[in-house]
């Protein structure tokens, strides 16, 4: 059998992901028919929860926002030929980084200094417990998977000490801190749009989508527009040959997984000064691991990530619907919806990729064979 040409990279991004996407679907509601539910009735209430209302809108960008900052964080350690399974731990340090800068220095600052110092510190934090398993990894030969994955544990556990020792106010009893001050909240997509007179309702949406979407050009314009970005995805795509281009290849690695950590800790400030306006527990609630799959699905590429974050919101937020709306339809089902994503545009991925080669190639061949008739009786 002939070996299929490589996909051209939009296809590879867009067209491979949508067919993925396409076919996890068509399984998922061979199931759902198997079960003696209606697909179609499914993914209509799926989509309308997800898209239909500017409120079902807004629910699923707000999921997407966590996502863009995970599923970013994952792709830059891709690129730096590491698996960074660490991101719901980077995005707990990122947050504890976010929410102890906003208690301490919220009742003494104004929002305009608050918010950006909020930022840096989630960054910081996240980037300094991702540094340690690449220190481990570039130096000691530590693999990143079982390090990353074991200081996930311990992030959680840092977080429940913390908070119940030291940061809890004393008195109560949920385990979280006490409320940020004003200064430290995000404004809500609500009020942002209010300012240019548009009328949006009220949801958990803050302006933290607009600095997911500036990490994901950051991305981009770093990875595939500037010298470092190269280096790094020379390392990621053969260490031994960068070393022998004169590029240090363990400096790359801390790079790439402080970047990493870096985004991951990005998270805090949609669901920490976006939402709840407080430090909780485990706010991060798998997000980490759900970057891994938007990762995957958006071919590791920040145009890909955005789209496939949009895709897991609406997952997400329609999945809520369709468990509320359809009789007999539980949460369980909606979580089978979202592993037949996971499933095809991970592993099955490599599955479907030759076919989808071929038919772009045999598509070229006959647009090539319309062409050349016409181009003969012109010249």
């Amino acid at each position: 059998m002939t070996p299929a040409p490589p996909l051209p990279r939009w296809a590879d991004v867009v067209l491979l992901p949508a067919v993925c996407l396409a076919v996890a679907l068509g399984v998922a509601g061979v199931v759902v028919a198997a079960v003696g539910q209606d697909p179609f009735q499914v993914l209509s209430v799926l989509v309308y929860g997800a898209f239909g209302t500017p409120r079902g809108l807004s629910y699923t960008l707000y999921y997407a926002t966590t996502f863009i900052f995970t599923g970013l964080a994952v792709a830059v350690a891709f690129h730096g030929g590491l698996f960074n399974i660490g991101a719901e731990g980077q995005a707990l340090m990122g947050g504890l980084g976010t929410g102890l800068t906003a208690l301490w220095l919220g009742p003494v600052l104004p929002a305009w200094l608050l918010l950006p110092l909020m930022v840096l510190a989630g960054a910081l934090f996240g980037l300094a417990w991702a540094a340690v398993p690449a220190v481990l990894q570039a130096y000691r030969g530590s693999h990143i998977v079982i390090t990353t994955i074991m200081f996930n544990f311990i992030a959680s556990s840092l977080m429940v000490y913390l908070l119940v020792n030291f940061i809890r106010p004393a008195g109560l009893m949920s385990v979280e801190s006490a409320q940020f001050a004003p200064s430290a909240k995000l404004a809500s997509m609500k009020d942002f749009l209010a300012a240019f007179g548009i009328d949006w309702p009220s949801s958990p949406l803050n302006i933290s989508l607009w600095i997911a979407l500036l990490a994901a050009a950051g991305v981009y314009l770093y990875l595939w527009r500037m010298r470092a970005g190269y280096r790094l995805r020379a390392v990621g795509s053969s260490a031994g040959a960068a070393s022998y281009a004169g590029i240090h290849a363990k400096r790359q690695v801390i790079i790439a997984m402080a970047l990493s950590g870096a985004l991951a800790g990005l998270v805090g400030m949609n669901e920490l000064a976006g939402v709840s306006g407080k430090l909780l527990l485990d706010f991060v609630a798998g997000a980490g691991f759900t970057g891994i799959a938007v990762a995957l699905m958006g071919r590791n590429h920040p145009v890909g990530i955005v789209l496939a974050s949009v895709l897991f919101g609406a997952l997400f937020q329609g999945g809520a619907e369709v468990a509320f709306e359809v009789r007999g339809f539980s949460r369980d089902m909606v979580v089978m919806l979202q592993g037949f994503v996971v499933l095809f545009s991970g592993a099955m991925v490599y599955v479907i990729a030759p076919y989808v080669a071929q038919v772009l190639a045999l598509v070229q061949r006959i647009f090539n064979a319309g062409k050349a008739p016409g181009q003969g009786r012109h010249g």
